[in-house]
């Protein structure tokens, strides 16, 4: 993921030093890191290697480096799921959508496999399907898919 990529979704997953409860009501901490069961039970997080207490915060430097790991899934998933080429903008984008809904549902879903046929300006009206969170309608998911598709298309 890009500098730019990487600085917009971390505006719009928004970034904690300190643990707090999502939408959906997991608990998270860093730039939409969400606390495994061991994370929660132990007070650590394994961040590149080194255990880190989060309970009193997390620096800055560790958030960064939380994030790098994290967003490794999800390049890793775009990099293996997607098989036409893509610019930045578009991997960017991919990258903040699966780290949002995770790598299984983007191997699930029509979204990649219309992707993969080379479709991409059928990939904004799959993206907007992607709303929900707790059973209803997010409109800070509606506001995000919106920004996801502005950077795919290069808008932003």
């Amino acid at each position: 993921m890009s500098d730019h990529g990487r600085s917009l979704l971390t505006e719009w997953e928004g970034s904690s030093s300190e643990a707090y409860q999502d939408m959906a009501w997991l608990w998270t901490i860093g730039v939409g890191h969400l606390l495994t069961k061991d994370e929660l039970t132990s007070g650590k997080i394994l961040i590149l290697g080194e255990a880190v207490k989060y309970h009193d915060g997390l620096t800055s430097l560790q958030i960064d480096r939380l994030l790098t790991q994290d967003l490794a899934g999800a390049e890793g998933a775009v990099n293996s799921g997607v098989n036409i080429g893509l610019n930045q903008n578009q991997f960017d984008a991919l990258v903040s959508f699966v780290f949002n809904v995770g790598r299984q549902a983007f191997y699930q879903s029509t979204l990649r496999r219309i992707l993969n046929e080379a479709r991409y300006t059928k990939v904004p009206e799959q993206m907007r399907r992607w709303k929900w969170s707790g059973g209803k309608v997010d409109h800070g998911l509606i506001n995000r898919r919106e920004n996801e598709i502005k950077l795919f298309e290069g808008m932003i």
